[in-house]
């Protein structure tokens, strides 16, 4: 059930970080790992650092992009260190934990997120997430090495699948869900749809968005929605676009 799960780092700029999440992953008994443009890897310093995770390091998957990282996925959880424009859904990392452990049990693809050691995860990426996650650290010195951040809810994880395991609630051999949920890769392209839709509609101005796709992915996201209601969504925009150009209407039992 744990290979179900992915930690995505983006943006890495410090080669000893990438080594030392592997090495916190490891720990927690979590293998797979994938960067998003580090800005250098391998290292020797990351091989340092991880201390005995070289295999971690060695299967790592460099992608260039979140959208790449993320393929597959049917559940994102983002790290987030502190308040944004627009609310989203918030985990505290006890909560991610369980969170994670109850859709990997299930088959589900998941990804842990975490941004760069400057600056974090940009708003952009944030909204690529299904949840925000929030280490509550001290308010007087609140800035965690990633590596540490990783440990953390690498550590969540472990503890919720432990507590899972003993008590029989999420079997780590648990039969996967009847329908699955669409991943991340699809929820994308339903987006580009619908965007493309609403402005063929004139319900959004593409030159004043004011939100209106962030607030729609955010409704989208708590949806969890599966592959059999993302077709009929996707089928939905594609008679729209027909109706917004004119062509005439023919119905499915005709």
């Amino acid at each position: 059930m744990l290979q179900n799960i992915r930690v995505v780092l983006v943006g890495t700029t410090h080669p000893g970080n990438i080594g030392g999440a592997a090495r916190a992953m490891k720990n927690m008994g979590l293998s797979r790992l994938v960067l998003v443009e580090p800005r250098v890897f391998p290292s020797p310093e990351a091989d340092a650092r991880a201390s005995g995770a070289d295999d971690i390091l060695a299967s790592t998957q460099v992608v260039a992009s979140l959208e790449e990282a993320l393929v597959g996925c049917s559940l994102v959880l983002g790290t987030s260190a502190r308040d944004r424009s627009l609310p989203w859904p918030m985990l505290d990392p006890r909560e991610s934990g369980m969170k994670v452990v109850e859709q990997a049990a299930l088959g589900q693809e998941v990804a842990l997120v975490f941004g760069r050691e400057h600056a974090g995860l940009t708003n952009e990426e944030l909204q690529r997430c299904h949840y925000h996650v929030h280490i509550q650290s001290n308010p007087e010195f609140s800035s965690l090495n990633l590596a540490a951040a990783v440990q953390v809810l690498s550590y969540e994880v472990r503890m919720a699948w432990l507590a899972a395991a003993e008590q029989a609630s999420v079997a780590v051999d648990a039969p996967g869900r009847d329908v699955e949920l669409a991943t991340m890769d699809e929820m994308e392209g339903f987006y580009a749809h619908l965007e493309q839709t609403l402005v063929a509609i004139g319900f959004l101005d593409p030159e004043k968005p004011r939100h209106l796709m962030a607030r729609l992915r955010r409704l989208y996201a708590r949806s969890e929605v599966e592959r059999p209601e993302l077709s009929i969504l996707r089928g939905i925009l594609t008679e729209t676009q027909k109706a917004a150009r004119g062509e005439p209407h023919k119905r499915k039992d005709q």
